[in-house]
């Protein structure tokens, strides 16, 4: 069944409300995740032992006062464009080719076709917007001030010369698509089953919803949150590092900072900024891939830079559950 009039009207509304809220709260996870913080010394070019200069944030509201310090207001909303026009796409094509009958009250949500239709699903729709995350994490994290509509020059930044010349390297940064997969697969195959068996859902009696509940099952489910939030942390953290990993034509480029091209300075940064909001890892050898990533990580940083804001990825299992 179409959509009718007064949701498409309604749309634009309603995602400009979400996206004010959760750019700012997603922006400031994006930074405090891909902020690296060496615990030990760096060798310089003469391989003497060098401590670490950058910024050293260790919680995520230090992170959103910093943010708010050095780049104020507009920089929590870094990265709004590609989320506003991903989310505007996918809404207006669940609208108009996936919305069934009988969820118009709740949340979008992808079409019931059992665990294995899901799993296609949900991996197409990840495979479809990995481009756009990744120029949105970039975004977050450039200490460049991008304007809202210049693509072309925003793109100029975010992008190699190699990555615009060649836009489908973007799926081929290394690890970045295995540990999205892995993300997607565990939460459809492995969270989603047990949710649907362990959380009560709703039965309409006359007008009035009735859950049954169960403390047991309640219990057992809060414990798959613990689990699952161990589990996808560290993918969210390492899927951070590698999405701002840049592709290099050349490997004398390092993995943050960009091919010679001249192009970022024509973009201004934050006015009265004497430091950028985070550190980015500037070693010579970039991340080779998803495993390579999670121990170099360990090894420069310790294991717990794996769980930075791993509080945000439990609230968020709860409160799906309920959703």
């Amino acid at each position: 069944m179409p959509a009718s009039a007064a949701e498409y009207f309604f749309l634009i509304p309603s995602l400009a409300i979400s996206l004010a809220i959760v750019v700012p709260l997603a922006g400031v996870l994006v930074r405090f995740r891909a902020s690296y913080n060496p615990r030990g010394l760096a060798l310089d070019s003469e391989g003497s032992a060098v401590p670490h200069t950058g910024p050293v944030v260790s919680s995520y509201f230090g992170m959103l006062r910093r943010v708010w310090q050095i780049e104020g207001f507009s920089g929590f909303y870094k990265g709004l464009m590609p989320q506003l026009v991903t989310a505007l796409a996918v809404s207006l094509a669940i609208l108009t080719f996936m919305d069934a009958p009988g969820h118009r009250h709740s949340a979008y949500r992808a079409p019931s076709a059992g665990i294995l239709g899901t799993l296609l699903y949900s991996l197409l729709m990840m495979f479809i917007s990995l481009p756009s995350a990744i120029i949105t994490y970039r975004a977050i994290t450039t200490p460049h001030k991008l304007p809202y509509f210049g693509l072309m020059k925003s793109l100029r930044v975010l992008l190699t010369p190699t990555e615009r010349r060649q836009p489908w390297i973007l799926y081929l940064t290394p690890g970045l698509l295995a540990s999205q997969c892995l993300h997607v697969a565990y939460v459809t195959l492995v969270l989603a089953p047990l949710h649907r068996l362990l959380v009560p859902i709703a039965e309409e009696s006359g007008s009035v919803a009735i859950f049954e509940l169960s403390w047991i099952k309640i219990s057992v489910y809060f414990t798959v949150v613990v689990v699952s939030a161990g589990i996808l942390t560290p993918l969210e953290v390492i899927s951070t590092r590698l999405a701002i990993q840049r592709n290099q034509a050349s490997s004398e480029y390092n993995s943050v900072s960009q091919e010679v091209e001249g192009d970022a300075e024509e973009i201004a940064e934050y006015a009265g900024a004497d430091e950028d909001v985070i550190g980015l890892r500037t070693d010579a050898e970039p991340y080779t891939g998803l495993l390579d990533c999670g121990k170099t990580i360990i090894n420069e940083e310790g294991f717990m830079a794996l769980y930075k804001a791993w509080w945000l990825t439990f609230f968020g299992g709860l409160v799906s559950a309920f959703a």
